[in-house]
């Protein structure tokens, strides 16, 4: 008797491809040394800057911990087997003695690396001994980081878990979250949204308070806001408002790990800001950048605690210990891992 040909059903085959495309990305990752034991030697550079800067916590001088932190995570990045170039760091050649934009790092073997960085992200945070500072890095391939200059840039941010087009930069803030709240199927009132608290978010605040959403107020450090979305525990739904572009590539870097959604738009106030932009080869100063358009390619994110906030706990010393919190998100295998890490001083 003829055996009947067994069928695979198109929605295996779907999955399959897509199982291919991402083990195809991994093997390629792996074999240009960008993988998991890059992603802890990048860690391990943050918790040096996270040490640094945390001596000088509540000491009241924020140039001194952005300083602390920038000259140790200089140095770990000279110890790393790397190509790598700053795409964005502390400012250009001419303001920053390091880790500035175009500075090459790394011992000058390995992967080529595009790094983005904060040595110390809420230097204000940090020298008045409040929540959430951090010490941040994002590595790429060569190019897969937008090389932005040191302006503003409006931003909205959700995270992992929704169709595409959710949210939309050019729509109202009261539209893009009831758009999310219908995608959540719950009220407007149970969104949080997290928003710099400036004077330029006015209307945006006044905005999200006539819908009646919770809004999430905070001094400094939009990277961590940005953050906030992709992490359930902190009950922070969407990011909405006018940042660093640096911190929007970094925060980028990270939501490309997770699969969250991002937009961002350059912002200029004046002719010197889009000379800047157009020195590091933006030509298109009105675009409207996708999270693809920020962070391209495969991205390590890490981020250790300078002192504790909703995400991390802080550099904690005691009896001559150094206990450090650190979050390591890859996108070439998805994960995301906490390293708790503690050594003598």
């Amino acid at each position: 008797m003829r055996r009947n040909k067994l069928e695979t059903p198109p929605e295996f085959m779907l999955r399959l491809k897509r199982w291919e495309s991402h083990e195809g990305m991994i093997m390629s990752a792996a074999k240009s040394g960008f993988n998991g034991i890059l992603a802890l030697k990048a860690a391990l550079v943050t918790e040096k800057a996270a040490m640094a800067a945390s001596s000088l916590v509540g000491r009241g001088d924020e140039k001194a911990a952005d300083q602390a932190a920038v000259d140790a995570m200089r140095t770990g990045l000279n110890n790393l087997e790397i190509r790598g170039r700053i795409v964005i760091g502390e400012g250009e050649r001419d303001e920053a003695p390091m880790l500035y934009i175009g500075e090459d790092v790394g011992s000058g073997e390995g992967p080529e690396v595009d790094i983005a960085l904060d040595p110390l992200e809420g230097t204000t945070l940090t020298a008045k001994a409040m929540s959430n500072a951090l010490a941040v890095m994002a590595f790429a391939p060569r190019g897969g980081l937008l090389y932005a200059p040191d302006v503003y840039m409006d931003k909205i941010a959700i995270g992992p878990g929704f169709a595409p087009g959710i949210v939309d930069l050019d729509k109202p803030s009261a539209e893009n979250v009831k758009a999310l709240a219908r995608a959540k199927d719950v009220p407007v009132e149970n969104i949080t949204v997290c928003v710099l608290d400036r004077a330029r978010h006015a209307d945006i605040i006044s905005e999200l308070r006539a819908i009646k959403t919770r809004i999430l107020l905070i001094t400094d450090g939009d990277v961590q806001g940005v953050l906030a979305t992709t992490d359930r525990d902190t009950g922070v739904d969407m990011y909405i408002g006018r940042g660093g572009a640096p911190e929007g590539v970094l925060a980028a870097a990270a939501l490309r790990c997770v699969g969250g959604q991002m937009q961002g738009r350059l912002h200029f106030r004046n002719e010197d800001e889009k000379k800047r932009a157009h020195r590091v080869g933006i030509d298109d100063l009105n675009a409207k950048y996708s999270l693809r358009g920020l962070a391209s390619g495969p991205t390590i994110f890490v981020a250790t605690g300078v002192t504790s906030g909703s995400l991390l706990e802080g550099v904690n010393i005691q009896d001559g210990q150094a206990t450090t919190e650190t979050l390591i998100m890859n996108s070439v295998d998805g994960s995301v891992q906490r390293l708790q890490s503690c050594r003598p001083l």
